[in-house]
């Protein structure tokens, strides 16, 4: 079940890189991208998924004109992974507060949990 967002200490994040980032794998990459297939919202554009420090940020064409008039590429969501104990893998969903340049945290938990909500998005934080 998804989390909300609570307080880690920073002694049970287990980083992987010399540089303090926390490494995400190919498998990661090919679930989301397989779950970015299945979204319910905005289906006819195509999204991207970039790298990003300690994982993903989701971007796509602003078909709508509703955050750019131009219709131009937008975030639309950031996954970030966090290890912790080194036994469990948890993530966190950001949405993008356009009007501030911010992001925002919505969930936390599983990847496919956050991915379900993503793909679904029923309050339209990401898709907009």
């Amino acid at each position: 079940m998804m989390a909300m967002p609570s307080s880690l200490p920073s002694a049970m994040v287990r980083y992987h890189a010399a540089d303090g980032v926390i490494q995400t794998t190919e498998l990661d990459r090919r679930r989301i991208e397989r779950a970015l297939e299945d979204r319910v919202r905005y289906r006819y554009v195509t999204p991207q998924l970039a790298a990003y420090p300690g994982g993903y940020r989701i971007l796509s064409p602003c078909c709508s004109r509703n955050v750019d008039p131009l219709g131009g590429t937008i975030d639309i969501a950031r996954l970030e992974r966090l290890d912790l104990d080194g036994q469990l893998t948890l993530w966190r969903l950001y949405s993008k507060h356009h009007a501030s340049s911010a992001w925002v945290l919505q969930a936390e938990g599983r990847l496919h949990e956050l991915l379900d909500l993503l793909k679904t998005d029923p309050g339209r934080v990401f898709w907009q």
